[in-house]
């Protein structure tokens, strides 16, 4: 019996065993625990009855009891005597058919992640306005500070959103829930766009994208994470990643405005950046339709409501019931260790003193940071301005941008089944080398004479195909892996930095990028990026763990490890062994995970 094991045991005496601190914030061993699995089973029934006589859920009693009966051991439910055939059935579904639940769940992910669409829209929507509103408002010229005007307007959104927009998430959420706060993001979706159809200046245009902004960082902030509370553990990086989708096919929808109203004459870019507000109409029509988040309810001590959104959400009584008490109980372990949640800035400070919060955070920013680093912006900004460059009319620059929203879109597709599969981090790990290989590429390819037929084809082939790459794996993974890292009681601050981390630095290149093409031209330009597509990859590795088929509960552990612990691993055990089965073609033993779950026999249950 290892430390651990005593500390269970002997806290068991006079009363429930809870987690230590060490567990939640220096895990060692890399082991998942679970806070019911030490306890016996009249203790954790004695418990439930009380949980449920003191939350009004006397009716549900039984339900519960079983519920609690496979939270406690979830990987051996079919030995579980009190469960019937038909919650044994259920149980096995959710593991041999993933994609089989209520229409509820799939409605309100799609619903929600509409709201994404907003974003890729309007990067899209600004990308085809640069060929004429810089002309309208006399900034047009390749001056520093033209370049920098224009570069401001176009970051606008992405300063707003992190400076302020992400920041009020964390108390929008926690005074008004989570529907409530999208509603807010999506008027703001929906105002900002409008505004700026009948701007006058560059300032006023400044400031309608900015108030758009702020409703990009809430809505950016908060869909994924109700996305994430909501889903099935074994499909949520796929139901998350969904976001992704949207925002992809917002990119394409925007190229395609940009084809309808280039025609329009000098006020095309008013219709191409005022277009972005139709996905927000949906998002704010039906955000109530759907239930609210059961963590966010449970967390609130509202279990009642919580076990009726699961019910909704789930296939099953005891699938609901199972979820609600797992949440309950790891919320119950961490209160105890941790102590009750703070205000909004105690909270922020949690979120770097506590090192499982912490090591979350440098996560969730490293795949953040990764989206920037990778330069898929450059392109979504400043697509047309590129190929026009490469010797394109404004209509092929335009309608080579639609091919590459179409393939953003389309190469997004496949992450709904990689996600839970191949997992996040393998994704990552897999797709930046290639990334920078195709940067550089397309670099070079721009070295080749404009009179040559084969330089605008061979600049578009590159771009394409860097972004199908993207698509499948940096594209979706960073908001599907934000939204589910943080622990609950953080878990609207650590998504406001997480955000905040992506839209600043898309800020700073929308910012620089126009100068850095007058400076260093496309080709120096696109070998920057695929230098900084290495550096990605080199942090990724060093600091986003996996957490494909882990509950957002198990997650607690895994970032519990220390980074000396997790680092030490992939240098020692994880490199070596890739790079002997990979380049060496050696047959080796699979490689021992890190992590690993505890679990517990039956026979010590009953004791």
């Amino acid at each position: 019996m290892n430390k651990s094991d005593v500390h269970h045991e002997e806290s068991a005496i006079g009363g429930h065993p809870h987690i230590t601190k060490d567990d939640l914030n220096n895990n060692l061993d890399a082991r998942i625990s679970n806070p019911l699995q030490f306890l016996t089973k009249d203790q954790l029934l004695a418990d439930v009855d009380n949980f449920c006589s003191e939350n009004g859920l006397g009716a549900e009693q039984e339900i519960i009891r079983k519920g609690a009966l496979v939270a406690q051991n979830p990987q051996e439910f079919e030995n579980i005597g009190e469960l019937s055939s038909d919650d044994v059935a259920h149980l096995r579904e959710e593991v041999t058919h993933r994609w089989r639940h209520p229409s509820m769940l799939y409605f309100a992910i799609v619903l929600c992640s509409i709201g994404s669409a907003v974003q890729g829209w309007d990067q899209t929507g600004s990308n085809g306005a640069n060929l004429s509103f810089p002309q309208e408002f006399g900034i047009g010229s390749e001056s520093d500070y033209d370049t920098l005007v224009v570069g401001a307007v176009n970051a606008s959104p992405y300063i707003a959103s992190a400076v302020l927009g992400v920041w009020l998430c964390d108390p929008f959420n926690t005074l008004f829930g989570r529907r409530a706060t999208i509603f807010v993001s999506a008027i703001l979706c929906i105002v900002g766009p409008l505004w700026s159809g009948f701007c006058v200046s560059w300032r006023e245009l400044f400031m309608a994208r900015f108030v758009m902004g702020l409703g990009m960082g809430l809505k950016g902030s908060t869909i994924p994470i109700y996305a994430a509370e909501s889903a099935p553990t074994l499909i949520r990086g796929a139901l998350v990643m969904s976001w992704q989708l949207w925002t992809a096919f917002g990119i394409f929808l925007g190229f395609c405005a940009n084809l309808v109203f280039k025609d329009v004459g000098k006020n095309a870019w008013r219709f191409q950046l005022a277009s972005a507000l139709v996905p927000a109409v949906p998002l704010a029509a039906g955000i109530f339709f759907i239930p609210e988040s059961p963590r966010w309810l449970v967390r609130k001590g509202r279990y009642a409501e919580a076990y009726a959104s699961l019910l909704k959400f789930r296939n099953s009584q005891v699938q609901a019931a199972r979820d609600l008490y797992a949440v309950h109980a790891q919320v119950r372990e961490e209160t105890l260790v941790i102590g009750p949640v703070g205000n909004p800035f105690s909270r922020f400070v949690e979120l770097w003193t506590i090192p499982r919060n912490r090591r979350a955070a440098i996560a969730s920013g490293t795949v953040m940071l990764a989206q920037q680093l990778c330069g898929i912006n450059i392109i979504a900004f400043y697509s047309s301005t590129i190929f026009v460059k490469s010797g394109a009319t404004a209509t092929e620059a335009l309608a080579a941008s639609t091919g590459f929203g179409a393939l953003n879109f389309v190469f997004a597709i496949p992450a709904l089944f990689l996600m839970d599969t191949f997992g996040r981090r393998s994704l990552l790990l897999a797709a930046f080398p290639a990334m920078a290989f195709w940067l550089l590429a397309t670099g070079l390819f721009y070295i080749i004479p404009e009179t040559s037929k084969a330089h605008l084809g061979l600049v578009a082939l590159g771009v394409y195909l860097y972004s199908a790459l993207y698509s499948a794996s940096e594209g979706p993974v960073p908001f599907a892996y934000s939204a589910e890292v943080h622990a609950l009681r953080v878990r609207e601050v650590g998504m406001s930095w997480a955000v905040a981390t992506c839209l600043g630095w898309a800020s700073v290149l929308s910012l620089t990028f126009p100068r850095m093409l007058v400076a260093f031209g496309v080709t120096g330009s696109f070998i920057f990026y695929a230098g900084t597509n290495l550096l990605a990859l080199f942090l990724i590795f060093l600091f986003v763990p996996e957490t494909k088929q882990l509950s957002m509960e198990e997650l607690d552990f895994v970032f519990a490890t220390p980074h000396r612990v997790f680092i030490r691993y992939q240098f020692k055990e994880a490199l070596p062994h890739w790079f002997k089965t990979k380049i060496l073609r050696q047959r080796l033993p699979p490689l021992e995970p890190l992590f690993r779950r505890t679990s517990v026999a039956s026979s010590q249950l009953e004791k």
